[in-house]
């Protein structure tokens, strides 16, 4: 079976936790090589993932021919100039949400990557890609619940460990980039259209200077979707969907386990159905699809006019805030 050749940009927890692990479990990608700022660093993370090459610079990662795609899990500042790289190296890139720090990074982006048609950029959207997630925009669209009116996410956890890249907010941290993109992502997806207006609260840790609680509400022109992120407060999320004739509840919307089944609540009238979906890696098929869509010579299934649309909200949300 034919497979893409991966290099991994950084040893950044949620790449060596989460995303290559799952990734080398997908029968479309091999992930070759890692890179980081030091050696040493890079191969003790190859040696524990078993990853064959470790690279003491990202420089020397691009120029190995060998890659194909690159996955990029940098911090939020290094998002755009290291895909930009990529590009310009010849690699296909899936780079992590968000996308950039601004609309305008995501519009850069989008310039540059037009002049490489060939390649494939995706922002690493890993939920969508969830059969919880398929399911529930599909009872959405099918009407299941009726008239979709209004969506409420809630989205949290406790981190106030000052040399944590989250809570820096030189380099592109706090929540409203880090989980803020998720619930203003799923309600852009779900209402299939942008909203036309936003209020929102943000709360500044005063020693970090980053968002530690956000609130926002998004006005759509066929209903209102609402949202509270924090850093800082007792880990907890959950996404309801509510429509003119019904509910869903989602109950592990954006880490749901791999190692067992999840659910979702579909509530009509007087009656709750319990859906239950196997064990699955959201990870694995993210890669999965974007390793298809290179193999395939394919659109992403979340192009980069999408990203781009999400981080004008973000702005947005920013741009509305008191507090």
């Amino acid at each position: 079976m034919e497979k893409v050749v991966w290099g991994v940009l950084s040893t950044a927890r949620i790449g060596t936790q989460k995303v290559i692990p799952a990734m080398q479990r997908s029968p479309y990608c091999e992930i070759r090589a890692i890179a980081s700022r030091s050696l040493e660093s890079a191969q003790k993370a190859a040696q524990a993932a078993g990853i064959p090459i470790a690279y003491g610079s990202y420089e020397e990662l691009l120029a190995d021919e060998s890659i194909q795609a690159v996955y990029n899990p940098l911090p939020n500042h290094l998002h755009l100039p290291w895909t930009v790289k990529a590009l310009e190296a010849g690699k296909h890139v899936l780079c992590e949400k968000p996308i950039g720090l601004n609309a305008a990074e995501a519009q850069t982006l989008l310039d540059v990557s037009r002049r490489y048609p060939h390649l494939k950029v995706m922002e690493a959207f890993m939920y969508r890609f969830h059969p919880q997630w398929q399911r529930a925009r599909q009872l959405v669209n099918e009407g299941a619940i009726g008239d979709l009116k209004a969506i409420d996410t809630f989205f949290s956890y406790f981190n106030v460990d000052p040399s944590d890249v989250r809570n820096q907010a030189e380099i592109g941290g706090g929540g409203l980039l880090d989980i803020g993109c998720y619930p203003i992502s799923l309600s852009r997806w779900l209402f299939a259209e942008e909203p036309k207006g936003v209020q929102s609260w943000l709360e500044v840790d005063e020693q970090f200077g980053t968002d530690r609680l956000a609130s926002a509400i998004l006005v759509f022109s066929k209903g209102v979707a609402t949202f509270t992120v924090s850093t800082q407060l007792y880990p907890y999320q959950r996404v309801q969907i509510l429509g003119s004739a019904g509910r869903i509840e989602i109950e592990i919307p954006f880490n749901p386990p791999n190692d067992r089944p999840c659910r979702i609540w579909l509530q009509r009238e007087k009656h709750t159905e319990e859906i239950h979906f196997p064990p699955c890696d959201h990870y694995t098929l993210q890669g999965d699809a974007f390793a298809a869509a290179i193999l395939q010579n394919k659109p992403v299934p979340t192009p980069l006019e999408d990203a781009l649309a999400n981080m004008r909200v973000i702005d947005a949300v920013r741009a509305a805030a008191i507090g």
